[in-house]
């Protein structure tokens, strides 16, 4: 794909900016103002999607992904969350500044979530056939019959025979049931579909089998997916572009191929050197040491600067982002530096 940087130091679209796109963040800020401490959840991100296309956003509990998705359905529990800077827009609509009816009219219709735990995401008292054929009926404005049709067409979409409408959540499997939300996602044929890490509760055999209905359903339906997760397997199966989230920031983006074969910033290398190697398996895992910064008190300088083997004084003060290529992008100081690269290169990423 031909994709350009944006004109400003700024981590954003990997797309042009006359591309079809269906989603554009930029710049936002997410806080959690408590009574003693504010949790600095989203520190200044910025994402784009087109019609189609798949961005895997990567990172560990903790570094903003879910709080990232509830803000483009400006689903932030507010207190104590709040959108303290930046836009969203969907579809043409800024999603910031729409009243609650106006956005009721694009969530499920313009954009979908499928959140993370399929077991409690469903209503125990309604079959799943109803819950599909609210969504229908709400925004396509169908009669009953017809919504009902639709959300036995829909349970078919997804592998659920028709006879299975007539159920409720407690008579489905873990599996089953994510099935039963993504066609409840899928009803209205959303432009822009957010799935928060859709596989975690579910066996390896189901993951695969989400997977391959969730490409499917792209490949149909045309659909934009933001996918959050923390595996890396699941987001080389899936998805187009890569953005790896770490304390609130992205601190590398770019093509799955950017991001998977020239690996840049320290943090995505050790992701990578974390992960079983199958081609060795006498090889040693290389975990990250240490944790997480504290979202209360984050540093000024970069925050995996306690973490990383690379850093250096330099690293405590503010850095900006650089532009490796049109299409990958790095937040680190250091990443040029003589025989900063080539160590990198040469070193664990064989054995990891």
């Amino acid at each position: 794909m031909d994709k350009a940087p944006e004109p400003s130091y700024e981590l954003s679209s990997v797309v042009e900016p006359n591309d079809d796109i269906v989603l554009d963040v930029r710049d936002l800020v997410v806080r959690y103002v408590l009574e003693d401490e504010t949790v600095e959840a989203v520190n200044g991100i910025s994402i784009s999607l087109k019609k189609g296309q798949t961005l895997g956003l990567v990172g560990e509990t903790g570094a903003g992904k879910t709080s990232t998705a509830l803000s483009i359905l400006n689903l932030i529990p507010n207190p104590p969350g709040e959108i303290t800077n930046g836009s969203i827009t969907v579809c043409g609509h800024d999603v910031l500044n729409m009243s609650p009816k106006q956005l009721e009219k694009i969530r499920g219709k313009d954009v979908a979530m499928i959140f993370q735990d399929p077991m409690t995401s469903l209503n125990p008292v309604m079959t799943v056939g109803d819950q599909i054929a609210e969504s229908v009926k709400y925004h396509e404005r169908l009669s009953v019959r017809a919504s009902q049709e639709k959300a036995i067409e829909m349970l078919e979409l997804v592998g659920i025979p028709r006879d299975r409408a007539y159920e409720y959540p407690h008579q489905f499997s873990g599996g089953m049931k994510q099935r039963v939300i993504i066609a409840i996602s899928l009803a209205c044929n959303p432009k822009v579909l957010l799935a928060d890490e859709p596989t975690t509760a579910l066996d390896v055999t189901i993951q695969a089998q989400i997977l391959d209905l969730m490409s499917d359903l792209k490949e149909k339906l045309g659909t934009a997916l933001l996918l959050i997760t923390h595996d890396l397997g699941v987001v080389a199966k899936v998805c187009d572009n890569v953005a790896v989230m770490y304390a609130g920031k992205i601190v590398e983006q770019g093509t799955l191929e950017d991001v998977f074969l020239d690996t840049m910033h320290p943090y995505t290398e050790g992701l990578f050197n974390s992960l079983p190697n199958l081609k060795n398996r006498k090889s040693s895992l290389i975990p990250i040491p240490g944790l997480m910064p504290d979202p209360t008190k984050l540093p000024n300088g970069c925050a995996f600067e306690p973490r990383c083997r690379y850093a250096t004084e330099e690293c405590k003060e503010p850095c900006e982002v650089k532009a490796i290529s049109d299409t990958h992008f790095i937040l680190c100081e250091r990443y040029n530096e003589p025989g900063f690269l080539l160590d990198r290169r040469r070193g664990d990423k064989s054995s990891g």
